[in-house]
C-alpha cells in the first residue's frame, strides 16, 4: 500500500474512532438490554386482558342503531367493534370505507347511542381506572402530551394527543389514552420506562425525536450507521496490517502496541472485527435507508377477496345472541367481511376469537378449498403453490411480545399462498379467521436476511436453543463492548494530550 494511502487509512480510522467509539459502546450495552426489555407496547392480548368482559356490559344499541346514530348507517365500513374500551363503558368503534385504516374511529355509546367526542381528563381517566381493573382505584392525571419517548410509534399518530396517567398500582404503570376515542393505547412500567433509557430509548437514538431533530432523525441513524461501516472496515484492514502471523514484534507480542488500551483494542479489533461490521450494517439495514427494500408492488386486492366490503347483514344477530354464542370471557366482538361471509370475531384473553356467522350467530367454520379460491383474488396473477406450514420456518416465525417485531398474531397453522407474479409474492392467511396476517415480496424477504437475522440472530435452531441465543450474542455483545470502550479511552487519551501538554508548557514558563 502507498504510503500517503496508509497514512490516510490511519487517519481516517483514528479520528473517526473519537467520535463514533462512544456510539458503539452505546449500542452494545443497550442492545444487550433490549433482549430481556423492549420499547413499551400495548399488544392485542394485553389490550383484551384489560376489558371488562361484554356480558356484564350495559349494551342497548344494536350496531346498526349504532351506525345510524353516527350518521353512516348503509355505507361500507372499513372496520366495527364493540367493546368496553373507552371511559369504562361499551362503545362501538367505527371506521367507515375509505378512512386511513389507522385513522381515528367513530365512537358511539352503546347504551346511548351519543356519538362521543372531546376526550378530556376525566374521560381519559375513566378509561384509565377501567384498564387498572381495580375498584376504587384513582388514576392520576398527568396532563396531555403530542409525543414523548415511549410514544415515538406512528401507529399513534392518529390518537394524538394522548392523555397521560399514573395508575398508582405496585408496577408503577403509566397509561397512554388517545386523545381522539379514548381507549388505552399504550401502557408503560416504572422497570419498562428506567431500562429504556438505557435500551431501545437510546439505541434507536430517539433522544432526536419529537424536538428540533426529528426532520432528520432517520438522516442521523442512517449516516452514523454509514460512518460505523466505514470505521470498523477501516479498522479492520488497520488491524490486519499491524498484526504479525509469521513472526513477533521484539517485546514478544504479535500486536506492535505495548499500552494496555491500545493492545486490547487491537486484540478485540481483531476478534470482533466481523460482528461489528455485521450489527452496524444490519442497524442501517433496520431503517430501510432510501426505501431500498420497496419494491412498488401493487396493494393486495383484499375487498375482491373477500366479496365485496363490510355491510352488516339486512337481519342481524342481535348482540346479546351473539355473546350467547361466543365465551363467557367475550371482551370485544368485530365485524368483518371474509371469503365471501360477513362473521363476527368474538375476542378473549385467550385463544382464537370465535367466529360466528354476523346473521344467524351460529359458529362459523373457514371452508380450505373456499378460502384458498379467495386468496387467488388477492392478485390478478396466478397463484404458483399454497402450503399449509404446521411449525414456523424462516419467513414466517413469532418472537416474544417485548421484541421488535414480537407481540403480533402468529397463529399456527398458516396459509402461505405463493403468487407467480414479477414480486414473488407471499401471502400469510389464517385458515381459522380467513384473515390476511402479513405480505412479503423479494424486497421484504430481502429485509428479514439483512435486518432481522444479521441483527437479532431470530434463526429458529438457535432461538430453540435458550439460553444458548443467550449466551452468544451477551459474549459478542460485551465483546463489541469492550472494542468499543478501549476505543473510547484510546481517543479520550488522543483528545486530552495536546491540551495536557499546552497546560504543562504554560506551568514551565510561569516559572
Amino acid at each position: 500500500m502507498l504510503p500517503h494511502a496508509k497514512r490516510w487509512l490511519y487517519l481516517v480510522h483514528r479520528w473517526a474512532g473519537v467520535v463514533l467509539c462512544a456510539f458503539f459502546a452505546m449500542w452494545f450495552v443497550s442492545g444487550v438490554v433490549m433482549m430481556y426489555v423492549g420499547y413499551p407496547k400495548l399488544t392485542a392480548t394485553e389490550r383484551l386482558e384489560h376489558m371488562a368482559p361484554l356480558r356484564t356490559a350495559a349494551i342497548a344499541m344494536e350496531p346498526a342503531q349504532a351506525l345510524r346514530a353516527a350518521g353512516i348507517d348503509s355505507k361500507p365500513l372499513s372496520d366495527l367493534r364493540l367493546a368496553v374500551a373507552s371511559g369504562g363503558r361499551a362503545v362501538y368503534l367505527v371506521l367507515p370505507e375509505g378512512a386511513p385504516r389507522r385513522g381515528p374511529a367513530t365512537v358511539v355509546d352503546a347504551s346511548t347511542g351519543q356519538v362521543l367526542s372531546g376526550v378530556d381528563a376525566a374521560w381519559a381517566t375513566a378509561s384509565a381506572q377501567a384498564f387498572a381493573g381495580a375498584p376504587g382505584s384513582a388514576p392520576r392525571y398527568l396532563g396531555s402530551l403530542d409525543e414523548d419517548a415511549f410514544t415515538h410509534s406512528r401507529a399513534l399518530d392518529a390518537h394524538r394527543p394522548l392523555h397521560r396517567l399514573a395508575l398508582g398500582d405496585a408496577a408503577d404503570t403509566e397509561v397512554y389514552v388517545s386523545g381522539t376515542t379514548g381507549e388505552v393505547v399504550r401502557d408503560a412500567t416504572r422497570t419498562e420506562r428506567g431500562w429504556n433509557y438505557v435500551g431501545a430509548w437510546i439505541h434507536w437514538l430517539y433522544p432526536f425525536r419529537g424536538n428540533a431533530f426529528d426532520a432528520w432523525w432517520a438522516d442521523i441513524v442512517n449516516w452514523l450507521s454509514i460512518a460505523g461501516i466505514v470505521l470498523t472496515i477501516t479498522g479492520t484492514v488497520v488491524g490486519i496490517m499491524r498484526w504479525r502471523f509469521t513472526r513477533r514484534y521484539k517485546s514478544g507480542s504479535r500486536s506492535p502496541y505495548r499500552g494496555f488500551m491500545m493492545r486490547w483494542h487491537h486484540v478485540f479489533g481483531l476478534l470482533f472485527a466481523a460482528v461489528t461490521l455485521t450489527w452496524i450494517f444490519s442497524g442501517l439495514m433496520s431503517m430501510n435507508p432510501w426505501k431500498v427494500f420497496y419494491s412498488g408492488a401493487p396493494a393486495l386486492r383484499t375487498e375482491a377477496m373477500h366479496g365485496g366490503p363490510l355491510l352488516l347483514p339486512a337481519q342481524p344477530a342481535s348482540v346479546q345472541a351473539l355473546l350467547a354464542a361466543a365465551s363467557p370471557n367475550t371482551r370485544e366482538l368485530r365485524w368483518v367481511r371474509t371469503a365471501g361471509h360477513t362473521l363476527v370475531q368474538a375476542g378473549s384473553p385467550t385463544g382464537a376469537p370465535v367466529l360466528l356467522d354476523a346473521a344467524t350467530a351460529r359458529p362459523h367454520a373457514m371452508d380450505p378449498e373456499a378460502l384458498q379460491a379467495a386468496a387467488a383474488r388477492l392478485l390478478p396473477d396466478p397463484v404458483a403453490r399454497t402450503e399449509l406450514l404446521h411449525d414456523y420456518d424462516l419467513h414466517y416465525y413469532s418472537r416474544a411480545a417485548h421484541t421488535m417485531t414480537g407481540g403480533g398474531d402468529k397463529p399456527l397453522p398458516v396459509l402461505r399462498v405463493v403468487f407467480a407474479d414479477t414480486h414473488a409474492t407471499w401471502v400469510h392467511i389464517d385458515p381459522h379467521t380467513g384473515a390476511v396476517l402479513d405480505k412479503s415480496d423479494t424486497h421484504r424477504r430481502a429485509s428479514r436476511w439483512l435486518f432481522a437475522l444479521l441483527h437479532s440472530w431470530d434463526w429458529g435452531p438457535l432461538l430453540a436453543r435458550r439460553p444458548l441465543w443467550d449466551g452468544v450474542l451477551i459474549v459478542l455483545s460485551l465483546g463489541g463492548a469492550v472494542l468499543s470502550l478501549t476505543g473510547v479511552v484510546v481517543g479520550w487519551r488522543r483528545l486530552v494530550r495536546p491540551w495536557r501538554g499546552t497546560g504543562q508548557a504554560a506551568r514551565q514558563g510561569a516559572k
